[in-house]
């Protein structure tokens, strides 16, 4: 537990003062061959000893109905303006194709009636922001595990990356575009869910809508929301800035285990 909550606090304290230093545009700073190589460095170590001492196929901890955050606070994107997006919206999703594909012998789009037919997991479990606030809610998916059987990975798959409808920021180059990813350890982890119900009602906007990832081993800034497409790849150095997400790309841990 101590290493726990030494390496949150190690991971609040960069991702605080990197999301400082984002937001005031010290880019100078952020972008320093130096600052970098560091946080790489750190990063490495704090993985290898997470992962020496804790079993990475636990479960999270599942809580009780009385235990639901009365008010589970929305973060990041919470009404995606891009095109795309508000036009599946406003078309009640009907539309909406989840596209699998990359190194997967059966590429695949489903439907959101598929995919909420495909085997499935309803959990409550809490939800830890890298900011310092937490919340509990119930979420129901479907489990991502059985779904990339249903596709089959190749060999070379190592990761999947998630590519999201929802840009942050106002580049015009697609560098903004939200992704994430996550190894195969944590996509076949029971509690991995592709989620499109939050409390027991359809999952808001806020809350990524018409699917978001729940990885409940990982904080807050893993669980992508507005999945428009899964990429099974062997690497993501030629994806985004090649760090393996969105903000992993402006300075954070890649790997987020808690």
């Amino acid at each position: 537990m101590t290493e726990v909550l030494h390496r949150r606090g190690w991971i609040k304290g960069v991702a605080a003062s990197m999301a400082g230093l984002w937001l005031a545009a010290c880019d100078k700073i952020n972008d320093s061959p130096g600052v970098q190589k560091t946080l790489l460095k750190a990063e490495g170590l704090n993985r290898r000893v997470h992962r020496a001492l804790i079993d990475r196929k636990a479960l999270a901890r599942e809580f009780t109905a009385a235990d639901i955050s009365k008010d589970f606070k929305a973060n990041g994107s919470i009404s995606p303006g891009d095109k795309a997006y508000r036009e599946h919206l406003t078309a009640g999703f009907a539309d909406y194709r989840l596209k699998i594909d990359g190194l997967v012998d059966h590429p695949m789009e489903l439907t959101l009636a598929e995919i909420r037919a495909l085997p499935s997991r309803s959990q409550i479990t809490r939800h830890d922001c890298v900011e310092g606030w937490s919340s509990i809610g119930k979420w129901t998916g479907a489990r991502l595990g059985p779904l990339l059987d249903k596709v089959g990975l190749q060999r070379e798959a190592r990761y999947l990356v998630f590519h999201c409808f929802d840009t942050l920021g106002e580049a015009m180059d697609g560098s903004n575009q939200y992704y994430e990813s996550i190894d195969l350890i944590d996509a076949y982890h029971p509690q991995t869910i592709l989620a499109y119900r939050m409390n027991d009602a359809v999952l808001p906007v806020a809350h990524g809508a018409p699917l978001r990832l729940r990885v409940e081993r990982q904080l807050g800034y893993k669980q992508a929301k507005y999945i428009a497409r899964i990429e099974a790849v062997s690497d993501f150095k030629s994806i985004g800035g090649g760090n393996g997400g969105f903000w992993e790309d402006r300075g954070y841990e890649w790997y987020a285990g808690i």
